[in-house]
This record gives C-alpha cells, sequence and structure tokens, in this order.
C-alpha cells in the first residue's frame, strides 16, 4: 500500500517542481495575445476578419518579428512584437503601449538593481542572483549593471539641479553619512538633507558629497537649495556639529534649531561611570518625554543634582550646553515630538546604506559612489514614514505660535479637551 501510495504522489511532485516553469509560459501566452489584440485595436479588425471594399485597408498583418526577451519579477518570458505590411506611414503610428522598442525589462526590475545594491551585492553576482530568481534568460550581466550605474550619474546630475520652489517644507533633518573608499585615507562624508512637507510626507532634498561636515561644505548645501527655490524650514533637527548650526544662520537665519536628544544622551553618559550608566540612562530619557517645558526643566535639575551626589558633575553641566535648542521642539505640535526630538527620521533609512558601505571597499572614490547611494536612497524613500497628524503641518509652515505643543490661539475648552 505504501508503494502504491508513493506512485501516486509522484506526479503532483512532478508538477510542483514544474509550477514556475508553467507559470512563466502561461504569462508568456497571454501577454503575446494581449500584443495580438492591441494589434487588432489598431487595425479596427480581428485577424482573418474582413472589412467593404470601399474602405481599401492599407495594412495587413505580417507575421511576427524575432523573439526577444522580457523580464519580469515573475521571470524571463519570450514574446514577439505583430508585424505590419502595406501603407509605411500608417506602420510607424502603431507603438505598443505593452512593450515599446527597446524595453527587455520591467520598471521593477530596474528598481530590484538598487535592492541588490543595497543588500550587498557586488556587480559580477548580480547575474547570477537574478537567473536564479528570473530564470536562465534574465538578460541581465555586469554591463547592463555598470550601463545603468552610468544612467544613475546622469538622473543624480539632473536631480541635483531640480527646482525646489513648490516644496513647501515644515521640518528638515540634517546629517552627514560617512563612506568608505577604496583609495581615499579615510571616510568621507555625504551631507544629506531630509525635508517634511506640508502633505505629511518625506523627501530626500540634497545628497552632497564633502570632505568633512564642515561650516563651508553645509553653507554651500543650503545656499544650493535657497537657490533652486527651498523656502525657509521652521525647525532644523541635527546632531552637534557646529558646521550646520553656523552654515544655516548665515542661509536660513529664521529657521528654528534642535538639536538631537540621542546624540545628547550619549555624549552625557560618555562623563558617567560605566557602572552608574544604566541608572542615569533612566533619568536622562525622561528629559524629552516630559509634558511641558517647565517638566523637562525640573527633570534636568534632579538629574544634575543624582550627578552631583554621584561625584560626576561634568555629566550634568553638559545638559546646560545649548539647553534651548535641546528644547525648541516645545513650540511646535506634541503629535510631531516623537519625529523632531531626534535625527532619527534621516538615521534610519541611512542605517541600510552604512551596512552597505562599510561591508566591502568597492567604490573607489567618494564621487563614484555618490551617484549609486541616492540611487538606493530613492528605493528606500518610497518606504518613508508619514508624519502624524499631516493636517497640522500646514499650520506650522505658516507659522502658527504653539506652546508646549498646543497652539496658542486655541481656546480654554479645546486646550482642556
Amino acid at each position: 500500500m505504501k508503494k502504491e501510495s508513493r506512485k501516486e504522489d509522484q506526479p503532483s511532485r512532478e508538477i510542483f517542481e514544474g509550477l514556475e516553469e508553467m507559470v512563466r509560459q502561461k504569462i508568456q501566452e497571454w501577454i503575446q495575445d494581449l500584443l495580438n489584440e492591441e494589434l487588432s485595436e489598431f487595425l479596427g479588425r480581428r485577424k482573418g476578419e474582413r472589412i467593404c471594399e470601399i474602405d481599401k485597408p492599407k495594412l495587413y498583418r505580417s507575421g511576427h518579428a524575432r523573439p526577444r526577451k522580457l523580464t519580469m519579477r515573475a521571470g524571463t518570458i519570450e514574446v514577439r512584437r505583430p508585424k505590419l505590411r502595406g501603407d509605411a506611414e500608417l506602420e510607424q503610428r502603431f507603438k505598443s503601449r505593452l512593450l515599446p522598442l527597446f524595453v527587455k525589462r520591467t520598471k521593477e526590475i530596474d528598481e530590484a538593481l538598487p535592492e541588490l545594491y543595497l543588500h550587498g551585492l557586488a556587480e559580477a553576482d548580480v547575474d547570477l542572483a537574478l537567473r536564479g530568481l528570473l530564470g536562465d534568460k534574465a538578460p541581465i550581466s555586469p554591463g547592463v549593471v555598470a550601463r545603468l550605474k552610468e544612467k544613475w550619474k546622469t538622473e543624480f546630475e539632473d536631480w541635483k539641479e531640480r527646482s525646489l520652489a513648490d516644496c513647501q517644507v515644515a521640518y528638515m533633518w540634517v546629517d552627514g553619512v560617512y563612506v568608505k573608499a577604496g583609495l581615499e585615507k579615510s571616510k568621507a562624508a555625504v551631507l544629506v538633507v531630509l525635508g517634511a512637507k506640508t502633505d505629511g510626507t518625506k523627501e530626500i532634498l540634497a545628497m552632497v558629497p564633502g570632505h568633512r561636515e564642515s561650516t563651508e561644505c553645509w553653507a554651500s548645501v543650503l545656499r544650493s537649495l535657497k537657490e533652486r527655490g527651498l523656502s525657509c524650514p521652521k525647525l532644523v533637527i541635527g546632531d552637534g556639529h557646529l558646521g550646520i548650526w553656523a552654515a544655516l544662520r548665515s542661509v536660513y537665519p529664521e529657521a528654528g534649531e534642535q538639536r538631537c536628544w540621542n546624540h545628547r544622551i550619549l555624549n552625557v553618559l560618555d562623563k558617567i561611570p560605566k557602572k552608574l550608566q544604566n541608572q542615569g540612562r533612566l533619568l536622562l530619557k525622561q528629559i524629552p518625554y516630559a509634558k511641558t517645558k517647565e517638566s523637562a526643566e525640573s527633570l534636568k535639575s534632579k538629574f544634575q543634582s543624582w550627578c552631583e551626589k554621584k561625584t560626576c558633575p561634568a555629566a550634568g553641566e553638559l545638559l546646560n550646553n545649548d539647553w534651548d535648542r535641546m528644547i525648541e521642539f516645545y513650540q511646535f505640535p506634541q503629535e510631531h515630538w516623537q519625529h523632531i526630538r531626534t535625527t532619527n527620521p534621516i538615521e534610519s533609512p541611512f542605517s541600510a546604506l552604512r551596512l552597505r558601505t562599510d561591508a566591502a571597499k568597492r567604490y573607489k572614490k567618494v564621487e563614484n559612489a555618490t551617484a549609486v547611494l541616492w540611487k538606493m536612497l530613492m528605493v528606500v524613500q518610497n518606504n518613508f514614514r508619514r508624519l502624524n497628524s499631516p493636517d497640522l503641518l500646514p499650520d506650522v509652515y505658516r507659522g502658527e505660535p504653539f506652546k508646549d505643543g498646543i497652539r496658542k490661539t486655541s481656546k480654554p475648552n479645546e486646550i482642556a479637551a
């Protein structure tokens, strides 16, 4: 009985093992039918269908062109474009919407290539990986990837010059991402600016390679944004590097400044003995989560008193540095505090890029890596999380005043609610 059941299971196993090829074959047949149907729509008649002699048709079907490969996420198939004969001028008018000339890959496949780079795949490995996923006929090779990289460079140059006149930005995060390059003696910075628009979406506004996070480099980035039409953001969030803040005051002096709490907490903990750091961290984290500015100041005093008792007063004194810029977020809607207290919105998408650039020194020069990093970032940008309560962002952009996260113009009953 057992032997008979095994024989019965064998055909189903064969079907399952050939399932991928069967699906690709069905997709190939379906797309070929769509191509033929597209030509019938253009001619106004189906194959073999006669029309009145008075119309005297000037175009006729003339078989199919040579098979061509088309790579999709479902795999690589072969299709044949229908051919026409007759009036040459009318022949030129027929352009397939389904399969344009010279297209060998769908848009989704081109978008998958930077994703493969994002996960650390080398050029030579792309062909092998895609053939395993999309079939042996996948027309992807290291040469194709190299040409795509050249295309990305051109797209990146155009992107850097795009107009920002219609981009209304309420908040802006700034950071420097450090990239390893094979011929560079040390890591070089890629200066990045991320903006929160009034519709709640986030967009990368600038990405510029620089030797360091200096005032001159940041000022150049900000001036470029301003020259391309970007109006002054209401709040800029960054870490403690002095270069960005000096540059900001020279280009966008009206912008508010918010220092990143994550960076400040790490700096303060460095001045506390290791055996006391867990306790100190618990006290520190309470400060930026206080409901009001007054409560935050009270918690700061409590932490400083604790530092005095534990004989590490330098840690408490460090909180006094730029304190006004640490609590700037209280002048903005409470619903946005989790976004603007730290540089997490810009740190998170770059964590994957840092893994990619730290994993291998495949970039000879930082300038050559920037376009690839930009393309990978454009892939990540599609998954950026929207800000909470986006309906409040137009109010922020217009400069509506807030105190402790509540609109100053609110009525007493609204505040109580």
